[in-house]
């Protein structure tokens, strides 16, 4: 069973002032349906602003919600997270639903802020390829 969530970006601009936005998506590998350990894994969102503009980045719910994501194989449904930090304890959103977003200030080299995913332990899921599309929102 594979397991992939693609980050796809929306960019918010302010006139005058321009950032690039580069993403690599949460690959879980397989998932282990007896295993009574979470399944944790992590992407990366790098982002390149001039010095002193200051932005934020906001992830969309996916094909769940905030609280509880899902991924998707046809019909059966996995649930996961992300997460701003690797404690896993604040999900990584848009302000809802008690989510927060990661913001920054440029220093005009790439900033990286790692996107933290985890997969509860002991879902009873069929075998197949799992996957979810996340939406990354950069506004500055």
């Amino acid at each position: 069973m594979s397991l992939l969530i693609p980050l796809a970006f929306v960019l918010k601009a302010q006139p005058g002032h321009a950032c690039i936005l580069n993403v690599t998506g949460v690959n879980f590998g397989n998932y282990d349906v007896f295993s009574n350990t979470a399944l944790d894994s992590t992407g990366n969102i790098d982002v390149n602003c001039p010095s002193a503009i200051g932005y934020s980045i906001a992830l969309s719910e996916g094909g769940g919600s905030h609280t509880q994501r899902v991924m998707n194989s046809g019909a059966h449904r996995l649930n996961y997270n992300l997460y701003i930090a690797a404690n896993r304890g604040v999900v990584w959103g848009d302000t809802t639903s008690g989510t927060a977003r990661v913001s920054g200030t440029g220093i005009g080299v790439s900033v990286n802020h790692a996107v933290y995913g985890r997969i509860p332990a002991r879902q009873n899921v069929r075998a197949g390829s799992y996957s979810d599309i996340i939406n990354v929102v950069l506004t500055f």
